[in-house]
């Protein structure tokens, strides 16, 4: 390789280590939205890429992230691949509207995609309860209302659930399949608990359909150069075979699901036989539920599609309202640490494919559903505080400065001017085993796996 291509101009002016891998691996990306799964093929067109670079490769000159870009375009193009082609451009045209977004100081917050109503019910709540922003919420604690902050929290998330599971009796006549949808760490498996909880204490007959077992192969998955896998996308499952399934489930035939094993990373077919009676219900949490790709061979009359988010309406020390994906990043962190030995870090640094996902498959789908769910509480961010502050201020000082791991440091410092001014909450005996939030940070009263 060329002298010329040893480095890469970033956006920012930052100047980082050329590497091919990332070429790879967004072409393979790209063609994983479209339906494609040959890595090989990715491999080709990248060093038809480089090629190219190299032929254009003069003196000193340091080729750009925008004009590498441009030429996988042509080299897609070129070769005949204009679906995948069409998924890249769209993916950069997608990229370059937030960033300039962010150049605005427009808010990443999604929340025009929320129903109105919904946010003004949870910010009324939040003014009603004094914690609406991050210094009322100290003043409570330190006037030793923690536990009652906990109480009016959890009575508030509870009704929310009740309020779900009364719609979907009302339309128990035609509904065969009840989605629970939401980004990462909303809060879908207790929120799956508690409803089920309550349709089946109102004589409703639930068969759980995990689709975590319809994941493509871990070989076929698109990652980045550090080996990270990218399992956020729903092109992740393979959505085909979630269809057949659904429609020769509801039709009242025997289907035999597929396992998928993590460790391995491979998927096992033909592992358990199910079938679903006329009167049964299929429950189904799933981070991709609202996906139209998902369920798009079911009518929409048989389904009822509840979304869940951490709708908290709160303002940091900004006077910003606090970003609903930190509070979830947040409890991703301690949840992967306590149940899969996941260093915090790690989830830090694939935040970024989460987020990237959530802005493609998530957010544009929340005005489809049926119900949304708010499963935000103040009282969690005491804790957080609690449990990561010193590893957010760690990870300010390591990621400063460094051009490859900008995401990480964005994040981690806006989080660290969040927990700076919040008083920690060290005894977490007052959070009953109950609570949907000791979904992250243990001692549930439910089984979650």
């Amino acid at each position: 390789m060329r002298q010329c291509l040893t480095q890469v101009v970033k956006r920012n002016g930052a100047v980082v280590p050329f590497n091919q891998e990332r070429i790879t691996n967004a072409i393979y990306r790209a063609a994983v939205a479209v339906g494609g799964r040959d890595r090989a093929t990715a491999e080709r067109l990248s060093d038809q890429v480089v090629d190219i670079l190299e032929q254009n490769c003069t003196g000193d000159q340091i080729p750009t992230v925008e004009e590498i870009q441009d030429f996988v375009e042509k080299v897609l193009i070129e070769n005949g691949h204009a679906r995948t082609a069409k998924a890249y451009i769209l993916y950069r045209q997608e990229r370059a509207i937030r960033r300039e977004r962010r150049r605005e100081g427009k808010s990443q917050r999604d929340p025009e995609n929320i129903p109105y109503r919904k946010l003004w019910e949870v910010l009324n709540w939040a003014v009603e309860h004094n914690v609406h922003n991050i210094y009322r919420l100290n003043e409570r604690i330190a006037k030793g209302e923690y536990v009652d902050i906990v109480r009016e929290s959890d009575r508030a998330y509870e009704q929310d659930v009740d309020d779900a599971a009364t719609k979907i009796l009302g339309r128990r006549d035609t509904v065969r399949i009840v989605i629970i949808a939401g980004p990462s760490s909303s809060n879908k498996t207790t929120t799956t608990v508690k409803l089920g909880e309550r349709l089946r204490q109102a004589g409703l007959s639930l068969v759980e359909l995990n689709i975590d077992n319809y994941f493509f192969d871990l070989e076929m998955h698109p990652r980045d150069e550090y080996g990270d896998y990218d399992f956020e996308t729903p092109q992740a499952l393979d959505l085909a075979l979630i269809n057949e399934h659904l429609q020769r489930l509801i039709a009242g035939e025997e289907v035999l699901l597929p396992f998928y094993d993590f460790k391995t990373g491979r998927r096992r077919p033909d592992a358990t036989l199910l079938q679903v009676r006329d009167d049964q219900l299929i429950l189904i949490d799933s981070l991709h539920g609202l996906y139209e790709g998902m369920t798009e061979a079911i009518p929409s009359v048989q389904k009822f599609k509840l979304y869940i988010e951490t709708l908290l309406q709160m303002k940091g020390p900004d006077n910003q309202y606090i970003r609903f994906t930190d509070l979830r990043l947040m409890r991703r962190m301690v949840r992967d640490a306590r149940e899969r030995a996941y260093d915090p870090r790690q989830t830090l640094e694939h935040w970024h494919y989460v987020r990237s996902s959530e802005l493609r498959h998530i957010i544009p789908y929340v005005n489809t559903s049926d119900y949304v769910v708010n499963s935000a509480t103040p009282y969690e961010l005491p804790v957080m505080r609690a449990r990561l502050f010193a590893d957010f201020s760690r990870w300010v000082r390591d990621y400063e400065g460094n051009p490859n791991r900008m995401d990480a440091y964005l994040r981690a410092e806006r989080v660290h001017r969040l927990l700076q001014v919040l008083i920690p909450v060290e005894d977490e005996s007052t959070i009953p085993p109950t609570s949907h939030i000791r979904e992250f940070i243990g001692g549930s009263a439910y089984r979650l796996h």
